[in-house]
C-alpha cells in the first residue's frame, strides 16, 4: 500500500504545487526572453513518500542512455541522492576546471528561478556529477562520455536523509520556449518515473567472466620499483601508482544489481553509479574529499592500509600493526600535512585528530584522520575540491610530481581517483574520491586500484596490496 501510493505521488503534483511550478516556468521564461539568456533555470521541491529508495527509482525509470547519478552512503541516516536526466551541462578542462565549473554553476543558479535549499542535504536545485584526475584526463576512447570536469543540472532528483525524501524537478527555459511546453516536458518526466526494488544479482550467469591485468603484474612491480629508486634519490617523497584490471563478462553488467550489491556490502562507503550513454562509473570507496555546509568543511585524511581477518583476535592484531607501521604512519601524515596546508590559508581555524584511527571496511582497513575546518570566507563546495585535488592519497608529494604518474602506471586514470559528487544553489556539497571503482561498458569493466608508493615500500608487497583492493569489485563483476 505505501508504494502503491508513492507511485501516485510521483505521477500527480498537488494543485498547490502544480501552481508553483508553472510560476516557476513562466517567470524562468520571460526572464530568458528579456535577458536573451543561454537559459534559465526553473526548479521546484516537493516532500515524496518516505518509503521511497530513491536509487531504485532512478535505476528502474532510466530510458536509453540518459544520464543517471546516484551517490548513497547507508551508514549514514541512509544518505542517498539520485538523479536522471540533464536539464543542462556544465563543463572544463584544463587546471582552472574546478574553477571553471564552480563559476558557471554561481551564475546558473544566481539566475535560476526555484526553491530556496531546504530538507535533506542534496535537495533542491543541484549539479552533480565529477571531476577527472588529470586535468585533460579522459581522452582514452573508453573514458568518452566522462569529460575533465562535468557536473549536470537533473532534470529530476530524489534526496533522502532519514524519513526526509524530496523530489526536486528541473527544467532550463529558452527564449524561444513556452510555458505549455516546459510544463508538458515536466508532466512527461515526472509520469516517467517507476518503482520497483533494485534488481538482485545472478549468482550463476551462463557465461563465466574472463579476468586480465591490462598491464602485466610484472609491470607494475617494476613501475614500484622505479618509483622507490626516485624517491631514495630525493625526487619526491611519495607517490600513488594504480593498476587497471579488465573483466570481460559474456554479457553486459546489470548495474542496478551491481550497485545494490555495493551498497550492502559497504555501508559505510560511498556508493555512487555515474552513467553516461552506454557506459557506467561505480564505485564504493571509502573516501571523502570534502563536505562543506555553510562555512564549516569537513574531510577526511585516509592512507595506509592492511587486509582483514575473519578471526577476529587476528584483524584487531592487523589493524594495530597498521597503526604502529612507520612505512603506514609515513604515508598517513604526508596526506593529513597536505591536506591541512591546502586550507589552512582559507580557514579560521583547522582542527585535525593528534593520532590516526583504524576504520574497518568488509575487505580492508585504513589508517583515516578527520579534519574540519571553519571557513575564513565563503567558498563554495567544487572550488574547495579544485584546493584539495589531488591530495597525495592519490596524487604525489612534492605536488608537482603528479607529473610522473601517466610515465610509471601507463594509463588513463579517467575518472578514478578524481572527484565525485553533487554542489547544490547555495554551493554546500559533498565529493567523495573515486576509489574502488570500476568503469563498465558492454561486457567490459576496467577496474582500478592504487597504493601510495614511499622509500619502505617493496613492490610483491605493494601488488599484493592492490588486489586486497581490487576484491571490494572483483568478485561482483567476474562471476
Amino acid at each position: 500500500m505505501a508504494l502503491r501510493a508513492a507511485h501516485r505521488s510521483l505521477l500527480a503534483l498537488l494543485p498547490r504545487d502544480r501552481a508553483r511550478l508553472e510560476r516557476a516556468v513562466g517567470e524562468a521564461v520571460a526572464r530568458a526572453r528579456a535577458r536573451r539568456a543561454d537559459g534559465v533555470l526553473a526548479s521546484i521541491s516537493v516532500r515524496a513518500d518516505p518509503a521511497l529508495d530513491p536509487a531504485a527509482v532512478a535505476f528502474a525509470s532510466r530510458t536509453g542512455g540518459e544520464p543517471l547519478f546516484v551517490l548513497e552512503q547507508p551508514d549514514r541516516d541512509r544518505a542517498v541522492i539520485a538523479a536522471l536526466g540533464c536539464a543542462t551541462a556544465l563543463e572544463a578542462r584544463g587546471p582552472g576546471r574546478f574553477d571553471a565549473v564552480a563559476r558557471a554553476w554561481r551564475a546558473a543558479a544566481g539566475e535560476a528561478v526555484a526553491d530556496a535549499p531546504d530538507g535533506p542535504p542534496g535537495a533542491g536545485l543541484v549539479a552533480l556529477g565529477g571531476f577527472a584526475f588529470a586535468p585533460d584526463g579522459g581522452a582514452a576512447q573508453h573514458w568518452a562520455g566522462y569529460p575533465p570536469a562535468s557536473l549536470h543540472v537533473p532534470e529530476v532528483a530524489l534526496a533522502r536523509r532519514g524519513d526526509d525524501v524530496r523530489l526536486t524537478l528541473t527544467a532550463l527555459a529558452m527564449p524561444d520556449d513556452t510555458p505549455d511546453g516546459l510544463l508538458a516536458r515536466l508532466d512527461d518526466r515526472l509520469s516517467s518515473l517507476r518503482i520497483a526494488p533494485l534488481p538482485l544479482l545472478d549468482p550463476a550467469p551462463a557465461a563465466r567472466a574472463r579476468v586480465a591485468s591490462v598491464m602485466p603484474p610484472e609491470h607494475y612491480e617494476a613501475a614500484v620499483a622505479r618509483a622507490v629508486e626516485r624517491i631514495g634519490g630525493g625526487e619526491l617523497e611519495k607517490i600513488v601508482l594504480a593498476r587497471e584490471v579488465a573483466v570481460h563478462g559474456g554479457a553486459p553488467a546489470d548495474i542496478a544489481a551491481v550497485h545494490g550489491v555495493l551498497r550492502e556490502a559497504f555501508p559505510s562507503c560511498f556508493t555512487f553509479a555515474v552513467a553516461r550513454g552506454d557506459a557506467t562509473f561505480l564505485a564504493a570507496t571509502p573516501e571523502l574529499l570534502l563536505r562543506r555546509e555553510g562555512m564549516r568543511v569537513s574531510t577526511l585524511g585516509l592512507a595506509g592500509s592492511a587486509r582483514r581477518s575473519a578471526d577476529p583476535a587476528v584483524d584487531d592484531h592487523l589493524g594495530e600493526r597498521l597503526r604502529t607501521s612507520a612505512k603506514d604512519r609515513s604515508e598517513h601524515d604526508i596526506v593529513v600535512r597536505r591536506i591541512a596546508r591546502a586550507l589552512r590559508p582559507h580557514a579560521v581555524w583547522l582542527a585535525a585528530a593528534e593520532e590516526p584511527v583504524v576504520v574497518k571496511m568488509a575487505n580492508i582497513q585504513h589508517l583515516a584522520t578527520p579534519i574540519r575546518a571553519q571557513l575564513a570566507a565563503p567558498r563554495g563546495a567544487i572550488e574547495l575540491a579544485g584546493l584539495l585535488h589531488p591530495t597525495p592519497a592519490v596524487g604525489a608529494e612534492p605536488a608537482d610530481a603528479v607529473k610522473l604518474i601517466p610515465a610509471l602506471e601507463g594509463l588513463d586514470r579517467g575518472w578514478y581517483a578524481g572527484a565525485i559528487g553533487w554542489t547544490d544553489a547555495n554551493e554546500d556539497g559533498e565529493l567523495c574520491v573515486a576509489l574502488r571503482c570500476a568503469l563498465l561498458r558492454g561486457p567490459e569493466a576496467r577496474c582500478y586500484a592504487g597504493v601510495g608508493v614511499v622509500a619502505a615500500s617493496d613492490p610483491a608487497a605493494e601488488l599484493a596490496e592492490t588486489e586486497t583492493k581490487l576484491e571490494a569489485l572483483l568478485p561482483v563483476l567476474a562471476l
